[in-house]
């Protein structure tokens, strides 16, 4: 199974000091640091996906569960009105994030926040967060990795000025968080609430 490069910084630790109490006569102990062990790596897993080659078809940037739509919303970002698509993901979730869209990343911007649970309508404006926008031959499209209660750490790996290819990995956020999807209006939405959706293989709309 391959698992996200990030995964050891806390595999190796949780394994060792596990291995090492268990040796010394510590099994009950020891046993709970392996278990921790092995949920980092469950955690951390990176499936492979099928992306779809249409590159109308916007995919989905993370696992997780569609949450809300918003068919008229204000993005600051854009100063326009847009459709904004709002991805829990819950600590079971696959947490690999990837581009939906094939563009230019024309911005990248970390910010900080509060740490308020992932379903609260507040938590796209006023947590801790990373906006990137990219612009693609079919419009703008701008996604946020938002932390959450339990999720404080976001990865972004994408840097203002890179090449965005559809269903490419940028970044993680670490044991449960939201993802915020704004696109242009007249959007074809091909989801809605309720729906399970998996990062770089399911389409949320066609642009």
């Amino acid at each position: 199974m391959k698992v996200a490069g990030d995964a050891w910084n806390f595999f190796v630790p949780s394994f060792a000091t596990g291995t090492a109490l268990v040796y010394f006569g510590y099994p009950v102990v020891g046993e709970l640091f392996l278990i921790i062990a092995g949920f980092v790596l469950f955690f951390f897993r990176d499936p492979t996906r099928v992306i779809p080659s249409d590159p109308r078809e916007l995919v989905s940037p993370a696992d997780g569960l569609v949450h809300k739509i918003d068919e008229d919303w204000f993005d600051p970002e854009t100063g326009e009105k847009r459709i904004r698509l709002s991805i829990f993901l819950s600590v079971f979730n696959v947490h690999i994030n990837r581009y939906p869209v094939s563009g230019t990343v024309e911005k990248v911007e970390i910010r900080d926040g509060k740490f308020l649970a992932a379903f609260n309508h507040m938590a796209s404006e006023e947590n801790a967060q990373s906006v990137l926008v990219i612009a693609s031959p079919y419009g703008r499209i701008v996604f946020k990795q938002i932390v959450g209660l339990i999720a404080r750490r976001i990865v972004c790996w994408a840097k203002a000025g890179d090449v965005a290819v559809k269903g490419e990995r940028f970044g993680l956020i670490r044991f449960g968080s939201r993802m915020d999807v704004t696109m242009p209006a007249g959007t074809r939405l091909k989801v809605k609430v309720g729906d399970k959706v998996s990062g770089g293989s399911s389409v949320l709309a066609t642009l």
